[in-house]
C-alpha cells in the first residue's frame, strides 16, 4: 500500500527558492554568506533571547551547548529517559555520563518530583527535553538547579513556539538547542541553533563549531573545535521559513484540535497541553487505552495509506545504555500505548477526519466525530 498520509512533510512558501537561488547566484553557499548572520538574528529575536548561533544539526547543537558549559569526564547530566536518542549521546560525546529521570503520565514530560533522587556529587547539568512539542515544567525543574547549583541545557528540537507560562521554551535555561531537520515545524533540511543569553557561552559556542578558531587570529586555534558550522543556503531556507513561523504554528494548531474532535470517544488518548502552558504539537500524539492494540493499529492504518512512528523507546532499553536493574514504569508503558499520527500543517480537516475515520474502524465503533 502507498502512503497517502505521511507521518510528516515540510511546509514551504516559495520563498525558499528564491533565497537559495541567491546563495548560489552569489556563489556564498558554505558556511560564510549574509543569510547565516539572518538567520541567527531573527531567530533571537523570535526567541527573545541575546545570542543564537547557527550550527549543522540539533544533536551537534546540544553537544556544543554542554561542552560550552565545561561538561566533560566524569560528570553527570539528568534528561529523561523518554527522549529521542540524540539527547543521551550527545550528552556522552563529552565524555559525560546520562542519568535517566522517569516521566510524569499526564503530559509525557520528565517528571521533577524524580530529579532530586537523582542528583549524586557527579550531577553538573539538568536538560530538560520538551518532548513533541508540550513543554516540560520549568519552575520546579529550574527552582531545583539554582538549589543544588546545576545547570540548565533546554533541548528544544521538537518544542519551536512552545511555552511554559508566558515564556517561550529555550529562554529558562542557561543554554537551549533547537533542531530544523526536515520534520521539525520550521525546517532547513539539516540544522540547528543553540541560544543563550549569556554572551561567553555564545562567543565559546562560535569558536567550538569553527574548528576552535581564535578570536583575533587567522587559522589560529587555540581550542579543539568542530565543523559544525551551518551553511549559507540553509540558513537562507531558514530565512524564509522563519516569515510564515505562526501561520505554521496555527496551522498544526488546528490539526490538533480537529484530531481531538474526532477522537473522541474512542480508547485513544490525544496528548494534552498542560494549563497555562502552550503545546506547539510538532508531533499530534496518541495513546491507545491497551499496549497491545498500539502495534495492531499502526498495521491496520499502514493498509489504509496512513503512516505513523511510534513513541520513542527510553533510552534506559537501548543497549548502549542498559544498566543492571534500572527500569522506569511510567516511561515504558507510554513508550508501549503511544504513537504518532500525521501531523504535517497542511492536513486538512477532511484529511484528519479520513485517518480518525479508520481509527474509529479499528475500534469497531464506524465513523470517527466530524
Amino acid at each position: 500500500m502507498s502512503i497517502k498520509f505521511p507521518v510528516y512533510r515540510p511546509r514551504f512558501t516559495g520563498k525558499e527558492k528564491d533565497l537559495v537561488l541567491d546563495c548560489l547566484e552569489s556563489t556564498w553557499i558554505s558556511s560564510k554568506g549574509k543569510y547565516i548572520g539572518q538567520f541567527e538574528s531573527r531567530f533571537a529575536d523570535y526567541l527573545g533571547t541575546a545570542h543564537a548561533v547557527a550550527v549543522s544539526n540539533g544533536t551537534v547543537a546540544l553537544h556544543v551547548a554542554l561542552e560550552a558549559l565545561g561538561i566533560g569526564p566524569g560528570d553527570e547530566v539528568l534528561l529523561p529517559t523518554l527522549t529521542y536518542i540524540a539527547s543521551a549521546n550527545a550528552i556522552t560525546y563529552t565524555g559525560a555520563t546520562p542519568v535517566f529521570v522517569d516521566s510524569e503520565t499526564a503530559y509525557w514530560q520528565m517528571d521533577p518530583r524524580e530529579l532530586e533522587a537523582r542528583i549524586t556529587p557527579r550531577t553538573k547539568a539538568i536538560m530538560p527535553v520538551h518532548l513533541y512539542g508540550h513543554a516540560c515544567e520549568m519552575a520546579p525543574i529550574m527552582a531545583i538547579a539554582k538549589r543544588h547549583g546545576l545547570k540548565v541545557v533546554e533541548d528544544c528540537a521538537e518544542a519551536i513556539g512552545t511555552r511554559d507560562g508566558d515564556r517561550l521554551v529555550g529562554t529558562f535555561g542557561d543554554v537551549a538547542s533547537f533542531s530544523f531537520f526536515g520534520n521539525k515545524t520550521i525546517t532547513t533540511g539539516e540544522g540547528g541553533m543553540v541560544t543563550t543569553a549569556d554572551p561567553e557561552i555564545a562567543d565559546k559556542v562560535r569558536r567550538l563549531k569553527g574548528q576552535g578558531l581564535a578570536k583575533d587570529r587567522e587559522y589560529w586555534h587555540d581550542l579543539v573545535g568542530y565543523n559544525y558550522r551551518m551553511t549559507n543556503i540553509c540558513a537562507a531556507i531558514g530565512c524564509a521559513q522563519m516569515d510564515a513561523i505562526e501561520e505554521v504554528i496555527a496551522m498544526k494548531q488546528a490539526v490538533a484540535g480537529w484530531y481531538r474532535e474526532a477522537l473522541s470517544g474512542l480508547p485513544a488518548e490525544v496528548h494534552g497541553t498542560r494549563p497555562g502552558s502552550f503545546n506547539s504539537y510538532w508531533m499530534v500524539s496518541i495513546l491507545t487505552d491497551q499496549a497491545e492494540d498500539r502495534d495492531r493499529l499502526r498495521a491496520h492504518l499502514k493498509e489504509d495509506g496512513i503512516e505513523t512512528r511510534p513513541l520513542f523507546p527510553p533510552m534506559h532499553l537501548m543497549p548502549v545504555y542498559q544498566r543492571p536493574g534500572e527500569r522506569f514504569a511510567r516511561a515504558e508503558g507510554l513508550a508501549q500505548r503511544g504513537l504518532n499520527l500525521p501531523s504535517y500543517p497542511e492536513l486538512s480537516r477532511d484529511d484528519v477526519a479520513e485517518i480518525s475515520n479508520s481509527i474509529a474502524r479499528y475500534f469497531g465503533r464506524g465513523e470517527a466525530r466530524r
